[in-house]
């Protein structure tokens, strides 16, 4: 089809670190002791509070996972500290474990800190409450960790639904999309498209290359700048796709669906999407179809199908006599 590469890309607790995540994603998180095993993989999109197993209960215990010590958990440690069960913190630490967080703003004891570093554990800390901290972290995995790959087309917003403009080159992706812009759409991307399921059942595309995916390459005028042109309010940095739409040449031996009541769908990452395939030719106004092809799916994930409301006015038309009359002759049915 039009897939380029899928993303194979390993995490470690370094590049968790190192995520430029701003505002309501942050993770506010810095690394207090334990450095060399930052480069621990994770392979588990999820957390665990050890506080069972720091009282020696390690029957299923999940040492795949980022161990979160809230308050807690770090009230339960000060006291097998305090009471000098050491041994306790040394059996966790015995576990390949790729890292320990600490929330609240919360800092480990000297003790806990020093069997880190020997054990090569990285100890991280955030001034996040646990809940909080909680939500963000598996909103991150489910990013990183999101199947991938890239295609070949534009991604524009179009009245609110995302729609892929696919198609082979040359065909006019772009010079469509640059006339939606114009028309006070926006552009998500060109050219090569990341996407990536989440949760399952949603697809959301980017531009592979943050630096230029809100550049558009047009033929005989070159590379274009759209958030320069026509301002950041043109542009989106992602979106999901809810629509994919082909742009294929005209071949006047092919029979296309005039009526629409067969839906067609694409497979992306496992997820179904609605396809609709727009054949190009000299005089057709793709910007105002791909318009109304928009609102036309907004409306039917309203529960409005046009198509199938036609059809049923058809039928009730024929049911009633009125056509019979109109084709036979009045005389004709008696």
């Amino acid at each position: 089809m039009y897939t380029i590469h899928m993303s194979e890309k390993k995490i470690t607790v370094l590049d968790l670190l190192d995520l430029d995540l701003q505002g309501h994603n942050s993770l506010n998180m810095r690394c207090i002791a334990g450095r060399s095993g930052l480069s621990h993989e994770l392979t588990v999109t999820d957390i665990n509070r050890p506080g069972l197993a720091l009282s020696g209960f390690y029957e299923s215990f999940a040492s795949e996972r980022v161990q979160l010590f809230g308050r807690g958990e770090s009230a339960f440690l000060k006291k097998i500290e305090d009471e000098g069960l050491y041994d306790l913190i040394k059996t966790f630490f015995s576990y390949d474990i790729p890292c320990a967080v600490f929330s609240n703003g919360i800092q480990p004891s000297e003790i806990f800190m020093t069997l880190a570093e020997a054990a090569g554990c990285p100890v991280l800390t955030t001034d996040l409450v646990t809940t909080e901290f909680t939500q963000r972290l598996l909103r991150v995995f489910s990013d990183l960790f999101a199947p991938k790959k890239t295609l070949h087309g534009v991604f524009v917003e179009v009245y609110g639904v995302g729609i892929l403009l696919t198609g082979d080159s040359g065909v006019g992706k772009s010079e469509t999309a640059l006339e939606l812009i114009e028309r006070g759409h926006r552009l998500v991307a060109d050219d090569i498209v990341e996407i990536r399921c989440v949760n399952g059942n949603s697809i959301l595309g980017q531009g592979a290359n943050k630096f230029i995916s809100h550049h558009m390459e047009i033929r005989g005028l070159g590379i274009i700048n759209i958030s320069q042109l026509y301002g950041v309010g043109a542009i989106r940095e992602q979106k999901e796709v809810q629509m994919v739409v082909k742009l294929a040449a005209w071949d006047q031996n092919k029979v296309y669906d005039r009526i629409g009541t067969e839906g067609q769908t694409t497979d992306l990452l496992g997820v179904k999407i609605p396809l609709i395939e727009i054949p190009v030719r000299p005089g057709r106004n793709l910007p105002i179809i791909i318009e109304a092809a928009a609102m036309n799916e907004r409306l039917k994930s309203m529960g409005y199908y046009s198509a199938k409301e036609f059809n049923q006015n058809i039928l009730r038309w024929i049911e009633s006599g009125v056509a019979q009359r109109a084709y036979f002759g009045t005389e004709d049915i008696i």
